[in-house]
């Protein structure tokens, strides 16, 4: 799939195949890809304004398309009760088929990527038509089953995050493929720190970032994966200032791969619930990440991510202003603020009430107030996801 860059958004990686100046297109002897800012540079001032890549052919790690350049949100093209039905599938598919390869690595066997290939394709596929539909029927967890759950989120939300980024369909494939096996170092920890009731001491929590040195191994038994998925895996754990593990990898050292998979981990694991503490809500697990940027997290994609999942993310709990409580069912594209809301609890009154659907976009009357974390407000949304 050749495709116009604008010179400003060129990066180490790019398979060229032609440039255009303000004469017109410009035919390349030799096509391949950029191995330096240099040449970059050096393609700045010739006067050219537009190169023409292979995205088939490129390494994406380090390609951010221009968000104000980048082709509309794609519309959802299935109804939310339509793909729900599918995500519903998807999902049981994912926890067989991922619980399966962490028993086969605690058995000491090798993962077979071709079923994991063909769910991640399944996962793309979903999300294209429908987003809000695989993330609400996600949202219904355990804190008993958190290495399988995360795993299963982790892929979720790269695959989001890469299709609001503007990455093609293969990209988005590697990158649900890095999300389901991203932690798959954790199965070689001792069972009783990864399991632990409570919070880890110190000493258990080295033992725990071991999980990062432990997953290249296990990768490298893997044929055929690409090194996308290695880095959704190798890299979620590194952050900007050289702090991170296990590599203390530094600024432009860490790939954009990198970049998304810190901060949908972080997020992640924020918004769990966990045996030894209650989720967080989505708006207080962003106050966290955004206190982690510049330093920590790269700031422009951590925008780009809120921008992508919402500031109230389909699946979490809100309170609107009339002192109701209710799952955000439904996502809208050209507010933010104002998703469908499923509403199920008086917050006023603190007891279960009569479901009602409002689509915030259609009331003048009512507006969220704020999130809520189910557990510190003992309310159990599960019923009614």
């Amino acid at each position: 799939m050749v495709q116009a860059v604008a010179v400003e958004d060129l990066c180490e990686g790019l398979f060229v195949v032609a440039l255009e100046n303000a004469k017109g297109r410009l035919r390349v002897n030799k096509p391949g890809r950029i191995h330096s800012i240099d040449l970059i540079n050096q393609i700045k001032t010739n006067g050219i304004k537009t190169v023409w890549v292979d995205f088939e052919l490129s390494d994406l790690s380090f390609y951010v398309p221009d968000r104000h350049l980048r082709n509309p949100k794609p519309p959802k093209t299935t109804s939310m009760d339509t793909e729900r039905i599918r995500a519903e599938s998807i999902l049981v598919k994912s926890k067989d088929l991922l619980s399966k390869a962490i028993d086969n690595l605690y058995e000491g066997k090798n993962i077979d990527i071709a079923p994991i290939a063909d769910l991640s394709e399944s996962i793309v596929d979903s999300i294209r038509c429908n987003p809000d539909a695989i993330h609400c029927v996600a949202a219904l967890r355990s804190k008993d089953s958190y290495l399988l759950e995360h795993s299963l989120n982790v892929a979720f939300l790269m695959v989001s995050f890469g299709r609001h980024l503007g990455l093609n369909q293969q990209v988005l494939k590697q990158l649900a493929i890095g999300g389901l096996l991203h932690d798959i170092g954790k199965t070689q920890v001792k069972l009783e720190v990864l399991n632990k009731p409570a919070r880890l001491t110190p000493e258990e929590f080295e033992h725990m970032k071991l999980h990062q040195v432990l997953s290249e191994p296990l990768l490298d038994c893997i044929p055929g994966l690409s090194d996308m998925s290695r880095q959704v895996s190798l890299l979620h754990h590194e952050k900007l200032d050289g702090s991170g593990y296990p590599r203390g990898l530094y600024g432009d050292e860490i790939s954009l791969v990198g970049r998304m998979s810190a901060i949908v981990d972080i997020y992640d694991a924020l918004t769990a619930t966990r045996c030894y503490k209650q989720s967080m809500s989505p708006t207080a697990a962003f106050k966290i990440l955004k206190s982690m940027t510049p330093k920590q997290l790269d700031g422009e994609l951590l925008n780009e991510f809120i921008r992508n999942i919402g500031v109230y993310p389909v699946g979490s709990l809100v309170e609107l202003s009339d002192n109701r409580a209710g799952l955000v069912w439904e996502s809208n594209d050209t507010s933010f603020l104002q998703p469908v809301v499923k509403c199920f609890y008086s917050l006023k009154y603190g007891r279960y009430s009569d479901i009602e659907m409002v689509n915030l976009a259609d009331r003048t009357d009512l507006a969220i107030e704020r999130g809520l974390s189910p557990g510190k407000e003992n309310i159990d949304p599960t019923p009614y996801r």
